[in-house]
């Protein structure tokens, strides 16, 4: 397992960040005079980034704004986001202990995500969980993000691994679509942020908690016959 390479999405598959988020987009819908989204549905709004994630938001209220304003709410979320990205935000369950136990096996760890990477340092940072990843990759890390390929693989290489022996935990479609794209085994958590379940997306495996993400792994490296 020690020349492995494990590459995480960050929001909603180590972090439950949905309090802070819905935050930070029911300040900017309070601009529009727009009624709050429910952290259920904002839930169904995260994945492909924080301009998609406003674009739903107002989508939801059958709202519209001009090109120039929708980049002004755009700034206005990243100042407020900016200010209180960990009020709330923790990571999930076991997050923690599988992660120390990770690196104490001398296995890689990334994240590759759709969060601008200087909001993904703050919030790793924030959390005290920035340090067990060798790479942490961002929307803006690369000239492509997921489910771009090369977000991913450009994250393996940043982080010293191999394609040949990476293994993606996400929690959406994205995440999905990403893995496929680069050939890299998928595991997803039920527990995250998705408009269609999890266990309906056809990963190689589904998992409710993060405990489960070891012997998961384990076992999909085995049937690779890279284990």
């Amino acid at each position: 397992m020690s020349d492995s390479t494990f590459v995480f999405d960050l929001d909603g598959t180590l972090v439950d960040t949905a309090p802070d988020l819905v935050g930070a987009l029911n300040a900017v819908l309070a601009l529009e005079n727009l009624a709050p989204v429910s952290l259920e549905e904002l839930r169904r709004m995260v994945g492909a980034g924080v301009r998609v994630m406003i674009q739903r938001g107002l989508a939801a209220r059958e709202h519209a704004v001009s090109e120039e304003r929708f980049e002004e709410l755009a700034a206005a979320f990243l100042v407020h986001y900016e200010h209180h990205i960990a009020d709330e935000s923790q990571p999930y369950p076991d997050v923690r202990d599988v992660l120390e136990r990770y690196r104490a096996d001398g296995v890689r760890l990334a994240v590759c995500t759709n969060k601008p990477e200087k909001l993904s340092f703050l919030l790793l940072d924030a959390l005290g969980l920035r340090g067990y990843f060798a790479a942490v990759c961002g929307a803006d890390t690369f000239a492509a993000r997921k489910p771009d390929p090369s977000h991913l693989l450009g994250t393996i290489e940043r982080a010293g691994g191999d394609v040949g022996r990476a293994i993606m935990i996400g929690d959406s479609q994205t995440d999905l679509a990403t893995a496929r794209a680069a050939g890299v085994p998928v595991i997803l958590m039920s527990y995250g942020y998705t408009d269609v379940p999890a266990d309906e997306l056809g990963a190689d495996r589904v998992l409710a908690d993060f405990a489960g993400v070891p012997a998961a792994a384990r076992d999909l490296l085995a049937r690779e016959g890279t284990a």
